[in-house]
């Protein structure tokens, strides 16, 4: 049976997309400045808002610590990529004005705007999972621990982060160890080494860290990380390797944002195409 997630204040996932669009448009292919992203007037904008009130409050370093100890372990379920992307086909986005296309649907439009520019295989897989982590909600997570934008914990919060006064009912905010710039790590630490905020990306990056290529690792673990790979955020915090990787990601983070269209894709028609390409990198099962 199809159920909608009603587990924050967010009627589907694509409000918080749709908002993230509304900070970065793009006109005729460009990125330009949004100039009324923080019209508060707008009823779908409070309610994100409050979704970042929540996701703001609650993430903290020990949070987010103990959801990757519990998740790490991948015991909940063993299935296919095909069968999880059929899991999540489970959740209803039908708050959506622009579309009303099926998860399935919604992850083949990302997927076949990379096959259409001719980007390698892996790419084009990596279009097809880096959302599969959604299914969180479906294991009883609440909203703000799923999706929203992913930031360091255990430092100071960076304004590159969107509502960073929300922070401040934070608990870290307290911890005089975490404010400053740097707070538990170290310049150049790495990114492998920061706690990020818990959520879909870094569990989707456990799942498939066996199966892909580092560039789509990154990819999967980082394409919610705004405040760095669209407002140059943490750079302190990266690494060389961190820099170069960024670049895919900074690629990627295109086709995640601006592939949504109202055309449905054939799944009847793709979904052999896409077998073949699951089964070149991933198991007939895997561990989630």
């Amino acid at each position: 049976m199809n159920v909608r997630d009603q587990s924050g204040p967010l009627n589907s996932f694509d409000d918080w997309e749709d908002d993230v669009r509304a900070r970065y448009p793009k006109e005729n292919g460009v990125q330009i400045e949004s100039a009324d992203y923080r019209n508060f007037d707008e009823p779908a904008r409070e309610t994100v808002r409050e979704f970042y009130r929540l996701n703001h409050v609650h993430q903290t370093l020990e949070f987010a610590r103990a959801k990757r100890d519990d998740y790490n372990r991948l015991d909940r379920r063993r299935m296919g990529i095909w069968e999880a992307m059929e899991h999540l086909n489970t959740l209803i986005d039908d708050s959506d004005p622009d579309t009303d296309l099926s998860q399935i649907e919604h992850l083949l439009q990302t997927a076949e705007s990379i096959r259409a520019d001719g980007q390698p295989r892996w790419f084009v897989l990596t279009g097809l999972v880096h959302d599969l982590g959604k299914i969180l909600c479906l294991w009883g997570e609440p909203q703000w621990a799923v999706v929203g934008d992913t930031f360091p914990l255990g430092c100071k919060f960076s304004e590159k982060v969107v509502y960073t006064e929300l922070f401040a009912a934070n608990a870290d905010s307290s911890v005089p160890e975490y404010q400053t710039e740097l707070g538990v790590y170290h310049r150049d630490a790495g990114l492998e080494h920061v706690t990020m905020s818990w959520g879909h990306d870094e569990y989707m990056y456990t799942v498939a860290k066996d199966y892909l290529p580092d560039e789509a690792l990154y990819m999967i673990r980082y394409h919610s990380f705004y405040a760095a790979h669209q407002e140059g955020g943490y750079s302190y915090l990266m690494n060389q390797l961190d820099r170069e990787m960024f670049a895919w990601v900074r690629k990627f983070s295109c086709y995640d944002l601006y592939s949504k269209t109202p055309e449905r894709p054939s799944v009847k028609r793709l979904r052999p195409y896409y077998l073949d390409l699951i089964a070149e990198y991933f198991p007939a099962q895997i561990c989630w």
